[in-house]
């Protein structure tokens, strides 16, 4: 994936959106609670992400389990928007689907128009990626599955093993708060999603 923004882009100022630009792709990233998605939005947007996080109060308590994450003090209430130019005439925009169970009822329309997803894991709590892939397997999305590395866990295979992924289902580690870790997750979703559509020149001369 090659964006014509500056990697050195911050979101200290407006990136306009280009003129030029006549299509949009959209991706949607997906996990549990606290797992990274607004992290991982926002590291590699171009503009100052959209993002709806909100203060966790009280009235979280017994609603939201934010065991795991207790450092955690806000949560999305309903999901996050970042974009990337890929080229003069071509964006892409990131969604961030919200994590907690009482809003998963968003993600269907967040789904809606999507060329694939990444499902963002934590390895202290593998379950709760769980729903999120099977919801994009009951959508049949392309999706790649990131582990986004808190510290030291399970390596590849057992978590490949643990959330019963297929062997066409591409597994990358990342870190959500670097660029190009980032990138590297988005780039690899772009490969996966040529590979299932674009036929390979023996597939195109095949009768």
């Amino acid at each position: 994936m090659h964006s014509n923004a500056s990697d050195q882009a911050t979101h200290d100022g407006p990136t306009p959106l280009r003129a030029t630009a006549t299509d949009a792709l959209k991706i949607v990233v997906v996990g549990g609670f606290g797992v990274g998605k607004t992290t991982m939005v926002g590291s590699v947007s171009e503009i100052r992400p959209l993002s709806t996080e909100e203060v966790m109060t009280q009235a979280g308590v017994g609603v939201d389990d934010p065991s795991g994450v207790r450092q955690k003090t806000t949560t999305t209430a309903a999901f996050d928007f970042g974009r990337i130019t890929l080229t003069d005439d071509t964006v892409l925009y990131l969604f961030g689907a919200p994590g907690q169970e009482r809003f998963w009822f968003l993600w269907d329309q967040l789904f809606s128009g999507s060329l694939g997803a990444v499902v963002l894991v934590d390895t202290r709590r593998i379950e709760d990626s769980w729903y999120a892939i099977d919801r994009l397997e009951h959508h049949r999305m392309p999706f790649v599955v990131a582990v986004n590395r808190f510290g030291p866990g399970p390596d590849a295979a057992r978590v490949r093993e643990a959330l019963s992924l297929s062997d066409g289902v591409p597994l990358v580690e990342c870190d959500a708060r670097d660029r190009e870790s980032a990138k590297s997750v988005l780039i690899r979703l772009v490969e996966h999603l040529r590979h299932l559509y674009v036929p390979s020149p023996a597939q195109e001369g095949t009768p």
